[in-house]
């Protein structure tokens, strides 16, 4: 399945979660995504996709992202390949979905681009043992894009305000549900030139990896996304770039660049 998060004219004000087909949405009875039986949706309505405003595919409580997953992306950044997951979190209020705007902000004067794949939970997921299987507990993937002020980066040496500003999380389109994460490509464009090609297989902790290891550091809920960490190629945004990420299966995730007001 494809499910994404929109409105419509047809809904007034109020988001919807639907199931893309084709050039139409299913649109879902439940605004709660896990509170709906995706079995019998007959008589559920149909809107035309090209009518709709998709937004961010989910409402996560927190982003765990992973950095450093890749080799070649930590060696352009003069780091070594950590022994073990480094983690780090984004708020939830850096989320916005595709076509939404990328504010830059006044604080920063160098703010990159990290295209990735995502991983969105399905189930709370907490200690999973060796036995578990960790992608019996994902929902679906999406694209993501781990904005970062690379400046306040390297100043403040830890990564709370370089990767938390306002809509320095986009996600999107559409969380596909029936996908291999385990070697997809993942690449990003700036102004339709390529900036970063890598493939999910180089990561240095694979996905099932990551999803065990971020249970035994905190419980993920429903809804929450683990942004997997980015290939080698990062590089700045400037106002009026427009920014591309795309994984094979799930699609483009696009956003403009502004400054922030």
């Amino acid at each position: 399945m494809k499910i994404c998060r929109f409105t419509h004219q047809s809904t007034g004000a109020q988001t919807r979660y639907g199931i893309i087909e084709g050039a139409e949405i299913i649109s879902l009875p439940s605004a709660n995504l896990f509170a709906n039986d995706f079995d019998g949706l007959d008589s559920a309505p149909h809107v035309k996709l090209a009518e709709a405003t998709l937004l961010a595919p989910c409402v996560p409580t927190k982003i765990v992202c992973v950095g450093r997953n890749y080799r070649e992306h930590a060696a352009e950044l003069g780091n070594p390949l950590p022994a073990e997951p480094l983690l780090f979190l984004k708020p939830p209020s850096a989320v916005i979905g595709p076509e939404a705007s990328i504010e830059l902000p006044a604080a920063s004067q160098r703010v990159e681009h990290e295209g990735e794949l995502a991983v969105v939970i399905g189930r709370r997921t907490s200690r999973l043992s060796e036995s578990d299987e960790p992608l019996a507990y994902v929902l679906g993937y999406t694209c993501a894009n781990d904005i970062t002020a690379r400046d306040l980066q390297r100043q403040d040496v830890q990564f709370t305000r370089a990767k938390s500003f306002d809509t320095f999380c986009p996600i999107g389109p559409l969380i596909e549900t029936e996908l291999d994460p385990l070697d997809l490509p993942v690449e990003t464009h700036v102004n339709g030139v390529l900036r970063q090609s890598g493939r999910t297989s180089h990561m240095a902790f694979p996905i099932p990896e990551l999803i065990r290891y971020v249970s035994h550091v905190m419980t993920l809920e429903p809804g929450d996304v683990i942004l997997t960490g980015t290939p080698a190629g990062v590089g700045p945004l400037l106002v009026g770039d427009v920014v591309e990420v795309s994984v094979a299966g799930i699609g483009t995730l696009r956003n403009k660049i502004r400054a922030a007001n």
